[in-house]
């Protein structure tokens, strides 16, 4: 079988990508090589993140359900992987950018943080306005492209710093706001398609989530003494945005607003084996693929054993792609926060 999918890999060019921690965007080819040569319709990706694994499978023409607790990875599936006919057109675009009274919550909480005065108070406008969108997929549309309009107008795309210490001299910092929100719709619009399944995206802790398919993909916040894997810490801002900042409590003693990181047992070492044991287990009727980092724990040969335990054929693919964990100046080229990818599948 060869490996260009014919027209599905022209549709997966329209995947409207970020630089998104951990995204699987420039290894996805090397994870289709072994996934294609499995017997399976469906999938279920329990760590959805920045989407591009469901969105590949979709294009696959594969039956793809989501899951993430990241409010606002699961309103980007929603829009383009359950999502498959449902745009936002020229009305929509004009109401989303019509002015309006808002309560100024970005304006007043984020003020000299994150974007210009004037881009907060755009924020604020359009982030009313898409709550008066009564269609789900229109609305999970208008969201997410503004969601990646922070991304993209953010050096390194994270929420941890003040200002822009780190500007990079890209073209994209010298967009505004509103130009990446209008180029990203764009981007979104093209991105809708119909795989022929009725795909789901779902909002949930992994260990909570109950989605069935022929394939499970895990790609896990794993535990590493080497750098964190704390989500929220670096994208609390467009968290915030997704959920409009409701059930959650702000730490007024953070310089950058943020709020309390959601509970995870993957995050700390004492409780990430007896997760990823919980996990194998509840799937272990599904043929199970996991992405797999080598500074982290459990170790690949922990993890094999462990997946040996409900699996009888385990194999182990490295992925030729190595890249730093480092978030930090300092830690950027740093050799010892180089790592290499695997691929486990248990059959």
């Amino acid at each position: 079988m060869d490996l260009e999918i014919e027209n599905s890999v022209d549709q997966f060019r329209h995947f409207p990508g970020t630089r998104y921690m951990g995204s699987k965007n420039k290894i996805i080819a090397d994870i289709w090589k072994q996934l294609y040569k499995l017997d399976f319709e469906s999938a279920v990706d329990c760590f959805a993140g920045s989407n591009v694994v469901g969105y590949f499978l979709k294009c696959q023409g594969k039956k793809v359900i989501t899951n993430d607790f990241m409010s606002f990875s699961h309103i980007t599936s929603k829009a383009v992987i359950e999502n498959s006919s449902e745009q936002l057109d020229s009305n929509d675009i004009k109401s989303l950018l019509k002015k309006n009274k808002n309560n100024g919550f970005i304006q007043n909480t984020f003020r000299d943080i994150f974007f210009s005065e004037e881009e907060n108070e755009f924020l604020d406008c359009v982030r009313k306005n898409i709550s008066n969108i009564e269609n789900d997929y229109k609305r999970s549309l208008a969201l997410s492209s503004l969601v990646r309009a922070c991304i993209k107008k953010r050096s390194r795309g994270i929420f941890t710093f003040v200002g822009e210490r780190y500007d990079d001299g890209r073209a994209d910092m010298r967009k505004t706001v509103k130009e990446h929100f209008l180029e990203s719709i764009g981007l979104f619009n093209k991105a809708v398609f119909d795989n022929g399944h009725r795909n789901e995206s779902h909002n949930d802790q992994s260990e909570k989530f109950n989605g069935k398919a022929d394939l499970v993909y895990l790609d896990p916040p794993y535990f590493t003494p080497k750098s964190d894997n704390d989500y929220v810490r670096r994208y609390h801002f467009v968290e915030g945005l997704a959920r409009n900042w409701e059930g959650i409590k702000i730490q007024e003693h953070s310089i950058v607003k943020k709020f309390e990181s959601y509970k995870s047992p993957f995050t700390k070492k004492d409780t990430a084996y007896s997760a990823f044991d919980d996990l194998f287990k509840k799937h272990k009727d599904s043929i199970i693929a996991i992405s797999y980092s080598s500074n982290s724990l459990p170790t690949k040969d922990e993890l094999t054993e462990m997946l040996g335990k409900y699996k009888s054929s385990v194999e182990s693919h490295e992925i030729s792609h190595t890249y730093s964990m480092g978030n930090q100046n300092h830690k950027i080229g740093n050799k010892n926060n180089r790592v290499k990818e695997y691929l486990f599948i248990g059959k």
